[in-house]
């Protein structure tokens, strides 16, 4: 009888540390980059800064970009307002949407503003070990905030990686986890 291949063995990743994901091929160190004060730069100031981050990442191989959107849409919920502002003729609830839609509208404003990146650090078995504080400092020397990815934010950035979901609040390192009792554990 064939046993079944978990999840994990399914998409190649052999164990999930608090700060990894380790593969048959190594471990893969994920890093959230934000530039300070993006939003009040000229122009010329943020291209200055993107500049910057493409040197870094020019200059370490095993580095490289995780490109996702974990962002959610308002445009339905702003359609939403719209029609039920249509359709409205209490003026105190047609004032209650007129503000929830400013809300929704400032919320989608400062979304917007905050900008993140995501970098992936790849140690390859034949690598050795690596000492992760040099990377970092490159970052902050060209005016970016780092933040390496541990622990629940990993395992979210892995469910929108892999499903796009970016709506649980809290995530198991083992599925099902919450369901075991003390009478069920082996």
């Amino acid at each position: 009888m064939s046993r079944k291949k978990s999840t994990r063995q399914l998409i190649g990743i052999d164990d999930i540390k608090n700060g990894s994901v380790v593969t048959a091929d190594g471990e893969l160190v994920f890093y959230f980059v934000h530039p300070s004060n993006l939003n009040v730069l000229p122009e010329q100031g943020v291209r200055a800064k993107m500049q910057e981050l493409l040197g870094v990442l020019k200059g370490m191989a095993e580095l490289e970009l995780l490109a996702l959107d974990s962002k959610e849409s308002f445009q339905d919920n702003r359609q939403f307002y719209r029609q039920r502002l249509e359709a409205e003729d209490m003026p105190a609830i047609r004032g209650l949407l007129v503000q929830d839609r400013q809300h929704l509208d400032s919320v989608q404003t400062t979304m917007a503003s905050s900008r993140e990146f995501c970098f992936v650090l790849r140690r390859r078995k034949t690598d050795g070990t690596m000492n992760y504080a040099p990377l970092e400092q490159q970052f902050r020397d060209c005016g970016f905030v780092v933040q390496r990815v541990e622990g629940q934010r990993l395992l979210e950035l892995l469910a929108i990686y892999f499903e796009q979901d970016a709506t649980h609040e809290v995530f198991s390192f083992v599925d099902g986890a919450q369901w075991l009792t003390a009478e069920t554990e082996v």
